[in-house]
């Protein structure tokens, strides 16, 4: 009776430690999964979908809609920038910058400067919302925001 006592308890034990082990090993959503652990919005709303990291090279329409961002007062940082329709009417936005730093005052000011350029000098309708992601230079997703009216 001891011994089965103890292969039930190590059984239950077990499966106790596994079930540890993998509810550790998710993401917790609304963050972006870098070594700051830092909100992945900085704005109230859900992040957008997109991904996390960015490994392919900037379409050249991009790198063209940034050189006019740059040539009209722009962030000279700033080196691609998209704009798409969102499935669900929502455009959305990726900047891409050769700036690694993830201020969030740093990130305001760019997100305004970018969405002004976009809407006063391209005329992209944003009036609705937006979701906007910004990848450094190496391709890391440095802030992701929804901004909806």
């Amino acid at each position: 009776m001891g011994e089965a006592l103890r292969k039930g308890t190590c059984g239950v034990l077990a499966a106790l430690a596994c079930g540890v082990l993998l509810t550790g090993c998710t993401e917790e959503a609304g963050t972006v999964p870098d070594r700051t652990d830092r909100p992945a919005a900085t704005t109230a709303g859900t992040p957008g979908p997109g991904p996390t990291v960015t490994g392919t090279a900037a379409p050249p329409q991009a790198v063209a809609l940034a050189e006019r961002y740059r040539a009209a007062g722009g962030d000279p940082d700033v080196y691609a920038i998209e704009h798409t329709p969102g499935a669900d009417g929502v455009p959305r936005l990726v900047v891409r910058s050769r700036n690694a730093d993830p201020d969030d005052a740093r990130f305001r000011e760019q997100n305004a400067s970018v969405t002004g350029f976009l809407t006063s000098k391209e005329g992209v309708p944003l009036g609705g919302g937006y979701r906007i992601d910004v990848y450094g230079p190496d391709g890391a997703l440095l802030h992701r925001m929804e901004a909806r009216s």
